[in-house]
């Protein structure tokens, strides 16, 4: 079994905290945990009030500092490889595959394909300009220089970036070509606190779709989306009652289903659905110069026409 090295959570008590009692606080916001196992944590001296041990019957004032040392976990496994199609002193272009997490979150830490960068790259650290889910394959592109890191996010702040995604929905009456203009936003989730969602309280998102080809059984979509909300792609095709063919987690509506396989809560990170990010496109931060990748989609995302 391979541990990995742990974790150091760090936040600061906000007013909604304030007056809460230790216990109290984590079990709230961090409801993965029991609340024994949240009593035994601080007990033991894993959680911190401004790098001091507390009581779990310490109350909180607002700003302090907490400290959560997480010690060492088995991670689950996933694809650890990935295949480099672009390199430069700037930038990398990366397929992802599916099943690899981007970030760490969700018990993942250092079976990230940010943690396998770092290491292949220690003197660089890269980082993702985008995020792909953990269930989604194709194209990631990675900013290696100051130069790229500055220039790459303000075009993802200006919408600059073309992103192209390959989908997969069920047997459908769409026509040819559709936007969906749902908000997304945060809604509750009974693990995690809160997840993204179809909410009209959230921000505006919006995805430009196009039938590339039907059958009795499924229909096979291209996306392309103007914004970058989390999870985007499904909760808006889920939003318009067409949810990913094996998505675990949004149903009709946009919205979390409360139970998935096995009486087991689903949460995002799980997979099971077909996305595929497909074309990438953007300004060369070095040579100023447009240009454009494809990664070839899997078997059932390829027209078959």
């Amino acid at each position: 079994m391979v541990m990995n090295q742990g974790w150091t959570y760090e936040e600061k008590v906000n007013a909604q905290g304030a007056s809460q009692t230790l216990l109290d606080y984590y079990c709230q916001n961090y409801q993965h945990s029991s609340r024994e196992e949240w009593h035994n944590r601080i007990l033991a001296g894993q959680i911190l009030i401004n790098h001091q041990t507390a009581k779990p019957e310490t109350l909180l004032k607002k700003g302090q500092q907490l400290t959560y040392q997480r010690s060492p976990w088995e991670e689950p496994d996933v694809p650890l490889d990935f295949v480099m199609l672009y390199e430069d002193t700037d930038l990398m272009i990366i397929a992802k595959p599916l099943g690899l997490p981007v970030l760490p979150g969700g018990g993942f830490l250092q079976n990230t394909l940010l943690y396998q960068l770092q290491q292949r790259y220690p003197q660089e650290m890269p980082v993702p300009i985008h995020r792909l889910g953990r269930g989604t394959s194709g194209l990631m592109l990675i900013a290696r220089s100051s130069l790229a890191k500055s220039k790459l996010s303000q075009q993802m702040r200006d919408r600059q970036i073309s992103k192209i995604y390959r989908a997969l929905i069920g047997p459908s009456e769409l026509p040819t070509e559709f936007t969906i203009n749902q908000a997304i936003g945060k809604i509750p989730h009974p693990i995690l606190g809160y997840i993204y969602g179809a909410t009209p309280t959230g921000k505006f998102a919006q995805s430009d779709c196009r039938v590339l080809e039907k059958s009795s059984r499924k229909t096979l979509l291209e996306i392309k989306i103007l914004t970058g909300r989390p999870h985007q792609i499904r909760i808006h095709l889920a939003a318009i009652s067409y949810p990913l063919l094996g998505d675990p987690l949004y149903d009709v509506g946009g919205i979390a289903k409360t139970i998935c396989i096995d009486s087991k809560i689903s949460v995002p990170s799980d997979c099971g659905y077909c996305l595929h990010a497909h074309q990438l496109g953007f300004i060369h931060p070095g040579t100023s110069e447009y240009v454009s990748f494809i990664c070839p989609p899997p078997p059932e995302l390829i027209c078959q026409f």
